[in-house]
């Protein structure tokens, strides 16, 4: 996005209007807050994980901010720029629950194969239990990670081959409200 520490060009500005789902002052309000917070014009993994540990101090959020930082670094080049941050933002906020649930297939399918295996939805459900440490209250049937993946392995491996496809994903999600109210946290925040 030409030189990361300046004002977005107008070719930027209109490419991001296009591509997310704020207008031109929300993206010139989020650029400016963006490089006020990384000056550089570019958001470590390093600092990333500060943010975590800001928001979660009663847990262990490592883990899971450096999964969630992988889908935020969409270039792979080890930096969130500001077009991937406000891209994600958008999505997680203001995207249709077809975009949000894709966005979040993304976040369990670590090896970026297009399923989720059990082991994958294990490593993303462990770090989320460890972020949140011992501030929530869970039933019996989640009380532990193994617990939480085997019951959502039940809802969605409907063809029981121990993946999870998009679909299934998609499906899944539907009608599990507590996926759903996750994937909706955000929505009207932003």
């Amino acid at each position: 996005m030409g030189n990361k520490t300046s004002k977005l060009s107008r070719d930027d500005l209109t490419s991001l209007k296009q591509s997310t789902y704020f207008d031109r002052r929300e993206i010139q309000q989020w650029h400016k807050g963006f490089l006020r917070d990384c000056p550089n014009g570019h958001l470590t993994r390093e600092d990333f994980v500060k943010i975590y540990q800001q928001f979660f101090p009663f847990g262990s959020p490592e883990d899971f901010a450096n999964h969630l930082f992988t889908v935020f670094d969409h270039d792979n080049n080890g930096f969130i720029e500001f077009k991937e941050f406000i891209t994600v933002l958008s999505t997680t906020s203001r995207g249709t629950l077809e975009e949000k649930l894709i966005w979040a297939f993304r976040l369990y399918d670590l090896n970026n194969d297009g399923y989720i295996t059990y082991d994958e939805m294990l490593t993303i459900v462990s770090s989320v239990y460890k972020m949140m440490g011992s501030m929530v209250k869970l039933d019996d049937d989640e009380a532990t990670p193994e617990l939480r993946v085997n019951k959502i392995f039940r809802l969605m491996d409907r063809d029981k081959d121990g993946y999870i496809t998009l679909d299934e994903f998609k499906e899944g999600s539907k009608v599990d409200p507590s996926i759903i109210g996750a994937i909706n946290l955000y929505d009207g925040l932003v």
